[in-house]
């Protein structure tokens, strides 16, 4: 009888590699392996008094020490699963399944995609992913680090020693993968990556879904059960166009609206107390995980995991299926122009530049003290446009809000000479940045139609809300921040000096249909020394109230969408910051309620007007009626729907009532008061028209028909023709 085949033998460096878990492929030898007439099987376990190989069909087969805590045998016959039995010299038996006999959880497409930049559901791929494999309960774990000679993974489920969890390389791209049976859902884990220069690094999984609460920062392996009820809510957004809808949005800080409510109580708290005031859509401050709260959001490390400060991933999805539920969208910051240098993130993740760009004249950003990402290598890419695809798919997000747009266009951008590195032309546009952006703007409202992209971008850079197919960048909406500063200029001025600055309040419309615009009064605009909005008004109590009352109807009457950032709407006096909740003591006072039953008002009005939003994004919707009036610091206009009639606004940023007011019409008859913001339920003085204006056939202004009214101080009117 012939005597078996030897088993191959395997290098003594090899089996040291492995004993110590830093070969790179781990795979090639231990696990089951094909050989003449049958197969052989070899395990890693260290201090172990014998190790049995189990098969399917219950055939146990002892295995023999080889070296370093290696052991193997041989298996006759058809390969088969198997698990592996060992005994120590103290402690219970171990059986346990063999996380190296499996094939590879990732596919060559997959691999095939990531590698070209254009796997739109990456998320699905990369990261830690609950599911049974080849028919065995665990987790699959991958990881892109091309620059890493050993990969493995540790967690809570392996005493964080990671030397028998060691990852294959499967790829020349560098992505890494390990299935290991019988983790669980909601377990640690990070990476721990060997560098080139021999170092050993623990990092968090950049595609985790799921984190442990700040400031503790492993990654966990996230599952989602979550059944989601805005059937009809998605249905109907597919149909419509948000730039053609009313659109005013309430911005929230979610750890200060109300200091300690989770993402369930927010759904419904917040989302009872939007739909009251009646705003359309909530915009949150970033909610991907950030270490550090003083941030607010604007520092990611976990791009695709929703912060674990206030609960669940699926926490986050019941909060927006309530706000869905009750017709409110849900924008979320994002911010994909830099994040910070936290060694355990992305920061030099596998030990050289990956995420960021390697020179450091396009991958530092100075203002913010964070890592710009380098958004020409095609992975990179990837991550980030699979990024703000995964909120929209799993998180039903309706729109993302760009963070710092203008950081990402200019190479300058707030560096000096001598600081920055022109592009291939010689110019001081970042190119790649530019295709990133058009690039997630086209991939998003092709997937996703009835979605919005809002730019916060503060230049001139042309053509930010332009089609891409017209050499735009795609952007459905651009933060206003021309009318933003010029507006709060003006209404920071005494009215009896406003005159002089009559320019900053009407200059908006030399180019309010040059880009697709929303108007912000964000969070920016009330921190840091800033003050709150209410004490940006001159004069006393009242006169800063009623200041604000008419700077908000003219902001909800003026082209372009609203955001009003919180506390704002019911006048906070103090200064926003994130560590303490809002002034709502405020409301204890008569005036500031009044002030909060004004933003409803301009809410409900504006959303039941179509002339107030239906051409926003047209010359055809604004018509001036008094634009030069600087002596008594009043503005005129009409705005106009599709078909239909108008809204008049009339402003009076003046302290005192004038009257009467000869202003135009388009037509005769009675003109019905919508609005007035001196209103005594407001918190106003009482001045007005007695609910009605008549409107003579006597042309002024222009306009074929006029009318004499009564302009109340520092308020607002809204008059429409009277409906027969």
């Amino acid at each position: 009888m012939a005597s078996a085949v030897p088993l191959p033998t395997v290098p003594p460096e090899e089996l040291s590699a492995i004993a110590e878990g830093r070969h790179p492929q781990p795979h090639s030898i231990l696990g089951q392996h094909a050989l003449d007439r049958g197969w052989v099987i070899r395990a890693r376990r260290p201090l172990a008094r014998s190790v049995t190989a189990i098969r399917a069909n219950g055939t146990r087969i002892p295995l023999k020490h080889v070296a370093h805590g290696i052991w193997q045998a041989r298996a006759r016959g058809g390969g088969q699963s198997y698990t592996i039995e060992t005994t120590y010299e103290s402690g219970p038996d171990w059986l346990a399944e063999d996380p190296y006999r499996f094939v590879p959880s990732v596919g060559e497409v997959d691999l095939y995609l990531f590698g070209e930049g254009r796997h739109e559901k990456l998320w699905k791929v990369l990261g830690a992913h609950h599911r049974p494999h080849e028919g065995i309960d665990g987790t699959s774990f991958s990881v892109w680090a091309p620059h890493a000679r050993a990969v493995r993974v540790v967690g809570d489920f392996n005493d964080w020693d990671g030397s028998g969890s060691a990852m294959r390389r499967l790829d020349d791209n560098g992505v890494w993968e390990v299935f290991i049976p019988g983790t669980a859902p909601g377990a640690a884990y990070k990476f721990e990556l060997l560098t080139a220069r021999g170092d050993w690094v623990l990092r968090a999984d950049p595609m985790a879904r799921f984190t442990e609460v700040p400031p503790a920062n492993a990654s966990r392996i996230g599952i989602s059960d979550y059944t989601w009820n805005d059937e009809e809510w998605m249905a109907a957004r597919a149909r419509s166009n948000p730039l053609d809808g009313p659109m005013s949005v309430f911005e929230v800080h979610a750890g200060s609206w109300r200091p300690g409510l989770g993402y369930r109580e927010l759904a419904v708290d917040l989302v009872d107390y939007v739909a009251e005031i009646g705003y359309t859509h909530v915009e949150f401050l970033p909610l991907a995980e950030h270490p550090f709260g003083g941030s607010w959001g604007y520092q990611v490390t976990g791009y695709y995991a929703p912060t674990s400060r206030f609960g669940h991933p699926d926490d986050l999805r019941f909060l927006i299926d309530r706000l869905h539920a009750r017709g409110i969208g849900v924008i979320m910051d994002w911010v994909p122009a830099h994040f910070p240098k936290d060694e355990w993130a992305l920061a030099r993740f596998d030990g050289e530049s990956l995420y960021e760009h390697g020179d450091p004249r396009r991958g530092e950003q100075p203002d913010w003290g964070t890592l710009v990402f380098d958004f020409g290598r095609s992975q990179v890419r990837n991550f980030l446009v699979a990024n703000a695809l995964y909120w929209f798919e799993e998180f039903h997000i309706d729109g993302l809000r760009v963070d710092a747009v203008a950081s990402m266009l200019y190479l300058d951008y707030s560096r000096k000479s001598g600081e920055w590195a022109p592009n291939r032309h010689g110019g001081r546009e970042n190119l790649e940045a530019i295709d990133l952006l058009k690039e997630v703007n086209a991939t998003a409202y092709k997937l996703h139609p009835g979605i919005v992209m809002i730019a916060e971008e503060s230049t001139a850079f042309p053509g930010v809300t332009a089609p891409t197919d017209a050499g735009g960048l795609g952007f459905g909406l651009k933060w206003n921040m021309g009318w933003m500063h010029d507006s709060l200029e003006y209404m920071s001025v005494d009215p009896m000096y406003r005159s002089h600055h009559h320019g900053e309040l009407t200059f908006s419309m030399v180019y309010a249909f040059s880009e697709n615009f929303l108007l912000p009064i964000s969070h920016d605009e009330v921190v840091h020394g800033k003050g709150s909005l209410l004490h940006k008004m001159p004069g006393d109590q009242w006169q800063k109230l009623a200041n604000l009352r008419a700077f908000l109807a003219f902001q909800w009457s003026h082209p372009g969408k609203q955001l009003l950032f919180m506390g704002q709407e019911f006048g906070q006096p103090s200064e926003w910051s994130e560590e303490r909740g809002l002034d709502w003591w405020i409301l204890d006072q008569p005036v500031h309620r009044g002030l909060l039953a004004l933003v409803g008002q301009l809410n409900r009005l504006y959303r039941s007007e179509p002339a107030l939003w239906q051409q926003d994004h047209s010359a055809g919707g604004f018509q001036w009626l008094v634009s030069d009036d600087a002596s008594n610091n009043t503005v005129a206009f009409l705005r106009w729907p599709v078909d239909g009639a108008p809204v008049a606004v009339i402003v009076n940023f003046s302290g005192k009532p004038v009257g009467p007011y000869r202003i135009g019409l388009p037509t005769s008859g009675e003109w019905v008061e919508l609005l007035n913001t001196d209103a005594a339920e407001f918190g106003g003085s009482g001045v007005g028209n007695l609910g009605t204006v008549v409107a003579r056939a006597e042309p002024h202004g222009g306009q074929p028909a006029s009318a004499d009214i009564t302009l109340p101080p520092l308020a607002a009117l809204w008059l429409t023709p009277a409906r027969r």
